[in-house]
């Protein structure tokens, strides 16, 4: 029983430390001069999105500063990596693609980037405001991080351009029983799900298109052979124990 447990054991430590570090690939020399990256296109809106709106103007008519930040209400709550409930305040994208902005009316901003929305917002309280400025952003951009790492879970983010490490960060990082060359990627995309995997071990991720994430992407780190042998070792431990504890039973009940 102890020969098995010391094998296990072994197996568990080799695989464990050949596949750990990140971009393998890349030599020392070579770090320095990888510049290339995949490009980053901007998220566009969508049906349920959430947006942050500030629209900073004086009111042509009585000449009163006006926020239309301030008229936002709460939509929802989203859970934490904490545990915790967090209001999430905005406005709502609705199934037609548009939001309704006080004394402004409704805005069609679906497939729009939030710089662009910004301008077609402008635009629209330029009837009734003097020189607005605009601010548009996400306010339930947010990715799921599931599996191996520290912290699994969804986490919101004020920053639309998030790459595949920034998540991973977010998370705590992959355990050592991160299965590292082969991450899951779940993207909705148009109504469809789309898989691809990703291998954090080789230099390619920096020229991959699911480098960057997009709204409600879901990673996936899976168990690699390390972890499953030291389940296994634990439960040899558990039966090696039972094992004894019944032997010395038995012992002791043959000889009262």
């Amino acid at each position: 029983m102890s020969v098995l447990f010391l094998v296990l054991l072994g197996m568990s430590s080799c695989v464990t430390t050949k596949n750990v570090p990140y971009f393998q690939d890349i030599s020392p020399a070579e770090r320095s001069a990888l510049a290339s990256s995949a490009k980053f296109t901007e998220p566009t809106i969508q049906p349920d999105d959430i947006l942050s709106i500030s629209v900073f103007a004086i009111d042509a008519t009585t000449g009163v500063p006006v926020n239309q930040l301030a008229t936002q209400n709460l939509i929802t709550t989203q859970l934490t990596a904490t545990g915790q409930q967090q209001a999430i305040a905005g406005f709502l994208v609705d199934k037609n693609g548009e939001i309704e902005l006080s004394g402004v009316g409704k805005i069609k901003l679906n497939g729009m980037t939030t710089a662009a929305a910004a301008e077609v917002i402008r635009d629209k309280a330029k009837a009734i405001y003097k020189d607005p400025n605009v601010q548009v952003r996400y306010a339930n951009f947010k990715v799921t991080v599931l599996g191996e790492v520290l912290r699994p879970s969804t986490y919101v983010i004020p920053n639309e351009k998030v790459t595949v490490l920034d998540a991973l960060g977010m998370a705590g990082d992959m355990t050592i029983y991160g299965k590292r060359e082969n991450v899951l990627l779940v993207r909705d995309n148009n109504g469809q799900k789309e898989f691809a995997r990703l291998n954090l071990n080789s230099s390619s991720l920096f020229n991959s298109p699911y480098y960057y994430l997009k709204q409600n992407d879901v990673l996936y780190i899976e168990p690699n052979k390390a972890k499953a042998a030291s389940l296994n070792s634990a439960r040899t431990q558990t039966f090696a124990i039972v094992g004894s504890a019944l032997s010395v039973l038995i012992i002791l009940l043959t000889r009262i």
